[in-house]
């Protein structure tokens, strides 16, 4: 078998580099992604290793580019992947880069800071533009109030007020300042308590959005102006302001002063707007100039960092002039290596080639499983339950159509399976575009499995053309082999079913009966030319639909079940004959045959055999056809004898017989054949090396004790070997028979989920199209044409959401359960650990997710 059906064929190998040519064969060999370097220092600290302070500058320029990303993002400047991958970059480039990232950040945040140095000073003086003119406002409105006299109501805090204005010796005070809106409240409450009610506050909202200096959020705030009389208040009132981080502007007594000085506030506003505008367009174009460039920088510096990090994994020699490792690589693939590590040293300019030398070794290595975007789905299906043991049987290939399939037996239905293979579609022929997108956890999950779930949509598509089923409805392709004639429309029920009577001779199993009542026949049935294909569109509309398709698709699913278990039992054999384990063959895989198809592969050879074999001329002669049912129990309860109601052929009690007899001395089989074997194997084995060591006892002159010798050389060799012991042996071997013989069983009716879920999908569908899109087209008139086109959208949201999803969900789970826990465990070990290249793109792609 080849390696798509096994994992590649590893080797260890010793790599000698020298210090020069060592990070430019590093590169080479992570651009290759072929090999798996093993630390060579696991004791020694992570901050004690030679090219710490490589990884560190490292770190360092990454931080900076995670500034200068998040910079562009704020600015809202697309940063566009134009699909480069470029080289590591050599040592002396790392000064350059680290130089040239340094200025950068450095400009960005000078840049940020005399921005928000300017957004500081333009929003205190848009705050003082807005105070000259409410507190102008605020007078303007007094004065004018006192012109008027009469005309002038005042209120009962502006009557004091308005007396210490009118007074010529009055020393009234007032303070201007801007506060958050939301303090208002609080600051008025507290300013007439604390100054016990002798201060007049006025406050006017700010028109438009004030922006915060430093982070840009929009802020609402509140100009107020105070008055008070003394010093005592004013200190009171400050405090105050103070403490609810009040900003107080200083405001000119006199109308002129103010009207002047709000002169030249504007004329610094539209100043400072100019120079904060050129501020934004110098920052935007030099965010601009480094987004085209920042993600070939991210890639170099994270190619960088990676080989500094694998070169810690390398032992370092005496000399400080030669690094060696060891890796893991694949023997098919030492070639490339060997040209990789060329390729690296002609870049280096070395004089010395690296050296790479196969080592044995008895460590268990990784298991590698070539794989391509198409396969790669399947295979995390596989390693998510385990991964492989090495050189083991790979069950990915298997489940490429396996998995698709037994989804679609619980998913059968035609227009579903062609949503969902759409919906696929476009992912696949998207991929390239679709791979740059941010969309998700959710849309990555989906577009990983994109190959998984078009073949899911194409075999729904196949297995609901065989059920006849396509959104509940059936096509009649071909035409329907029953035929009505005019007799039958005479005997139409109430309910408006037609009932098309048989004769029982023309029926094959009892599950029918419900097809006809007695022997007159209503309509008629060609026997010779049934549906070319899947089911007959009649049984969309017989009366006993549910109980047929019950039938049929619990048969399907036991055959079903019981064909992929088998397999699953025969994949052993192959893994046995592989790592020539051929003791497994005959005291495992034989037995395991035996049992499972003296049993469930005779129930299946019975399902087939009773839709071919009982005909008319059977039913003639028995009252019914037999049941499976009961003919599987009464093999075991009436041992020997067969009932004549569950008689299909003649000779039937002997081969049954004959099948239970085999099934049960399986059991036994199972159980001792490997213990005992390896019993003999380990007494034979300590025989021989008694009589070897015996024969070199008695040729040696120092007269040792030959019984002495030869125990202590029984001895070394149980322990040399760290041997499993006899009842360690006997106890594990016991789990597998109980766990093979009552997983027969129990597996068996698991598979019986194909047949459930198959079902609650048809009928819920059709529950679906009975009650939302049935009564719009069931409507006449112009009240119906909308009622279709409400229905239709309810009827459509409802099947995408229950009916794809959550149903499709729940298939997807239950034919993961059937490969992990049914067909996996006859087979598939899965104790081994995962090959994990050093690889560029695999470490480009972690980063990204």
């Amino acid at each position: 078998m080849g390696s798509l059906f096994r994992s590649e064929e590893m080797t260890l190998a010793q790599l000698y580099l020298q210090a020069d040519s060592a990070y430019h064969c590093i590169s080479e060999l992570g651009e290759l992604g072929l090999v798996q370097f093993r630390d060579l220092n696991p004791d020694v600290n992570a901050f004690q290793r030679k090219y710490v302070n490589e990884v560190r500058r490292c770190d360092e320029m990454e931080r900076r580019l995670r500034f200068l990303e998040k910079e562009i993002d704020k600015s809202k400047i697309r940063i566009e992947d134009n699909g480069e991958f470029p080289d590591a970059p050599p040592p002396s480039e790392l000064i350059e880069l680290e130089t040239q990232f340094d200025k950068l950040e450095a400009e960005i945040r000078e840049i940020n800071s005399n921005q928000e140095r300017l957004n500081r000073n333009f929003l205190e003086l848009t705050e003082l533009k807005h105070i000259l003119k409410q507190t102008a406002n605020f007078f303007s409105e007094a004065e004018t109030a006192m012109l008027q006299g009469a005309e002038f109501i005042p209120t009962d805090d502006e009557v004091s007020l308005l007396e210490d204005v009118r007074s010529a010796n009055s020393q009234l005070s007032f303070v201007a300042g801007v506060i958050i809106r939301e303090k208002v409240p609080t600051f008025e409450r507290l300013l007439w308590r604390a100054c016990r009610g002798n201060v007049f506050l006025k406050y006017q909202e700010i028109g438009g959005e004030l922006k915060d200096p430093v982070t840009g959020d929009p802020m609402n705030k509140v100009v107020f102006i105070i008055f008070f009389q003394g010093d005592q208040l004013k200190a009171r009132v400050k405090k105050i302001c103070e403490g609810f981080r009040a900003t107080l502007y200083p405001c000119p007594d006199t109308a002129a002063e103010r009207r002047e000085m709000a002169m030249g506030v504007s004329t610094r506003i539209e100043d400072l707007t100019t120079v904060l505008s050129q501020t934004l367009d110098h920052r935007f174009r030099v965010l601009q100039a480094i987004a085209k460039n920042i993600n070939s920088w991210t890639i170099k510096v994270k190619k960088i960092k990676a080989i500094y990090h694998t070169l810690n994994l390398l032992n370092v020699d005496v000399t400080q002039k030669c690094l060696i490792g060891e890796c893991w690589c694949p023997v098919t693939d030492l070639d490339e290596i060997q040209l990789a590590l060329r390729r690296g040293h002609e870049r280096s300019g070395s004089s010395v080639m690296p050296i790479l030398n196969v080592m044995a070794t008895s460590m268990n290595p990784p298991t590698y499983n070539k794989v391509n975007k198409f396969t790669s789905g399947f295979q995390n299906i596989i390693d998510a339950y385990g991964v492989a043991s090495y050189r083991e049987v790979n069950p990915a290939p298997f489940s490429i159509i396996t998995f698709p399939f037994l989804f679609a037996v619980m998913f059968g239905d035609a227009g579903h399976g062609l949503i969902m293979a759409l919906f696929a579609l476009y992912l696949v022929i998207n991929e390239r575009k679709l791979s740059r997108m941010k969309g998700g956890e959710i849309f990555g999950t989906f577009y990983s499995g994109r190959y998984i779930i078009l073949l899911m949509g194409l075999f729904s598509i196949y297995t609901g053309l065989v059920y006849n089923d396509c959104f509940s409805k059936s096509f009649n392709i071909f035409g329907s082999s029953w035929h009505v004639n005019e007799t039958d429309l005479e005997n139409i029920r109430p309910d408006g079913i037609v009932t098309l009577s048989l004769p029982k001779y023309l029926f094959n199993d009892t599950d029918n009966e419900g097809m006809y009542e007695d022997g007159r026949l209503n309509g008629s049935f060609d026997i010779h030319s049934p549906y070319p294909w899947g089911l007959d569109p009649i049984w969309q509309v017989a009366s006993n639909k549910l109980t047929f398709t019950n039938s049929y698709k619990m048969k399907m699913s036991v055959t079903l079940g019981v064909t992929q278990m088998m397999f699953g039992v025969i994949l052993s054999c192959f893994n046995h004959v592989y790592f020539k384990r051929y003791i497994n063959i005959v005291g495992s895989f034989i037995p395991e045959v035996l049992f499972l198809g003296g049993i469930f592969g005779y129930l299946v050879f019975m399902i087939f055999f009773k839709w071919i074999a009982v005909d008319a001329g059977f039913l003639q002669n028995h009252a019914g056809a037999p049941s499976l049912l009961i003919m599987l129990i009464n093999m075991f309860l009436s041992f020997g004898n067969v009932l004549p109601e569950n008689l299909f052929y003649e000779g039937q009690a002997s081969v049954q017989t004959f099948l239970v007899v085999i099934a049960v001395l399986a059991v036994p089989w199972m159980l001792l054949m490997k213990p005992i074997y390896t019993h003999v194997k380990r007494s034979m084995a300590r025989k021989a090396s008694y009589v070897v060591f015996n024969a070199d006892a008695g040729d040696d002159e120092s007269g040792g004790s030959v019984q002495d010798g030869g125990e202590q050389a029984v001895v070394h060799s149980e322990h040399g070997h760290d041997e499993e012991s006899m009842g360690d042996i006997f106890v594990h071997q016991g789990i597998h028979t109980i766990e093979f013989c009552l997983g027969c069983i129990s597996n068996t009716a698991s598979y019986l989920r194909l047949w459930a879920l198959s079902l609650a999908h048809a009928e819920l569908s059709e529950v679906l199209w009975s009650m939302m899109f049935h009564i719009g087209l069931n409507m006449k008139g112009g009240l119906g044409v909308v009622l279709v086109f409400a229905t239709f959208a309810v009827w459509a949201a409802l099947t995408i959401a229950i009916l794809l999803i959550m149903e499709g969900l729940s298939a997807f789970l239950h034919a993961l359960r059937l490969h992990w826990v049914e067909f996996n465990n006859k087979f598939y070990i899965g104790e081994g650990y995962k090959f994990l290249p050093f690889s560029f793109a695999l470490i480009l792609e972690g980063s990204e997710d």
